[in-house]
């Protein structure tokens, strides 16, 4: 027997707020950007005496829904499936607590996430009176639902979070391959412990170092010093193109936007918008080997300079041909075999901090000085043997990455495909 309830009435909003008194040792603080769809991406992490952003304040525990008052449509929104008294979360996040053992908090994490949900919500935003949509966390509150019986409830919950779970071990399996893939190339790249003759670890076996002045540190006997221009053969422009077919613009694409460029390597979400660029643009599309990197954007604690490699394997993930946007460049390689190099080289490069000191400022927008820094910078230069034996071993890393991500892509869609029909009962659960 189903019934009709409104979601204040079986939830509670914000229920707890950290205390100013309370002692804590370290607190993971989880703001709005860094989840979506469940995929936390970034934890900051602070010790006793830093300073907490204004903003975290709310406590969460197991079965609380987490729900982004910004901008419904970016789908900041999550569920707890397990509690940690370290946690706390924006207020920039309504909270919900069920408090109606007539409901099931995941099948209500469920039915919030629906498509229709959202838009909804997003329409309520777009009609505030913020400079951007924004709703209140009465805005959940009102909505109403039909609610079958609590049976029904765990089984349909149960189905759709099985698929989910299917999803983030796949997650989870993607970051060890990539967490592998980077730890072999600093052991090699950047602490030189490739395998020497003797398959021994060079440096720790005492091959032979010498001083560089130009990198201002010691390379293996035999290296090289270089600077990534000489990598590259040409360079492909952006394109933004249309929102619809309309004259010349008939060729169809997805395009890839900085906020695209960390789900493409499997951190994250990737929700590119589809354009359409002029035919005789067809040399903009982005090819096997290829290299996009944002050039434009960017934030005070983030700098501009975010890459994605293009190989066969991201391409086969999708139908359309892709492009970059014109906040994006890319790429193409003398040598096939610099590839994995060229990308690894650069994200150490960024993760360190480097790009800060290549960017500058056009109305606000912090720019890479892209031209300046891949024909200015140096970097030391292997030998094309040992990049070849890198390129093999993470070649077949992107392989198994990007396999995994097609099938969360297949997966996420029967979960979208399923979700609103049982939960308007087309589909039955027995």
């Amino acid at each position: 027997m189903s019934e009709k309830l409104t979601v204040k009435n079986v939830v509670n909003i914000n229920k707890s707020t950290l205390s100013s008194k309370e002692n804590w040792s370290t607190l993971n603080y989880l703001d709005t950007g860094n989840i979506t769809e469940n995929q936390i991406d970034t934890l900051q992490i602070f010790q006793k005496g830093e300073k907490l952003p204004s903003r975290a304040k709310r406590k969460v525990e197991k079965g609380t829904i987490i729900y982004s008052t910004v901008r419904p449509n970016q789908k900041h929104f999550g569920y707890f499936d397990t509690y940690s008294d370290d946690l706390v979360v924006s207020t920039g996040f309504a909270t919900l607590d069920i408090i109606d053992p007539r409901v099931n908090s995941k099948y209500l994490y469920y039915l919030l996430t629906q498509n229709s949900v959202i838009s909804q919500l997003q329409s309520i935003g777009e009609n505030s009176t913020s400079s951007y949509p924004s709703i209140r966390p009465e805005d959940i509150g009102n909505l109403s639902f039909m609610f079958p019986d609590i049976d029904i409830q765990n089984k349909i919950a149960d189905i759709l979070t099985s698929i989910d779970k299917k999803i983030q071990i796949n997650n989870q399996i993607n970051q060890e391959l990539e967490a592998m893939a980077k730890t072999l190339y600093e052991y090699w790249f950047v602490q030189f412990d490739f395998p020497d003759q003797n398959g021994k670890p060079y440096k720790s076996s005492g091959g032979k170092m010498v001083y560089n002045p130009e990198l201002k540190r010691e390379i293996p006997e035999g290296w090289g010093v270089t600077t990534f221009s000489s990598w590259i053969s040409d360079n492909k422009t952006g394109d933004w193109g249309k929102e619809t077919s309309q004259g010349n613009y008939t060729l169809e694409v997805d395009c890839i936007r900085g906020a695209d460029i960390n789900g493409l390597s499997g951190n994250g979400k990737t929700d590119m918008p589809t354009r359409f660029i002029l035919e005789k643009n067809k040399n903009k599309l982005l090819t096997d080997f290829d290299i996009v990197i944002e050039i434009s954007g960017g934030s005070p604690t983030q700098s501009t300079g975010r890459i994605v490699g293009i190989s066969e394997n991201v391409l086969n993930r999708f139908d359309l041909p892709l492009i970059c946007s014109n906040f994006c460049k890319a790429v193409s390689l003398k040598e096939q075999e610099t590839f994995y190099n060229f990308v690894y080289e650069w994200k150490n490069l960024y993760d360190n901090g480097v790009l800060f000191s290549w960017e500058g400022k056009t109305s606000g927008i912090k720019n890479l000085l892209f031209d300046s820094f891949v024909t200015n910078y140096h970097i030391a230069q292997p030998p094309i043997d040992l990049m070849e034996q890198f390129f093999d071993y993470a070649s077949s890393v992107d392989r198994k990455i990007q396999l995994l991500l097609k099938q969360n892509q297949e997966l996420t869609q029967l979960r979208d495909w399923l979700l609103p029909m049982l939960m308007n009962g087309q589909v039955k659960v027995e």
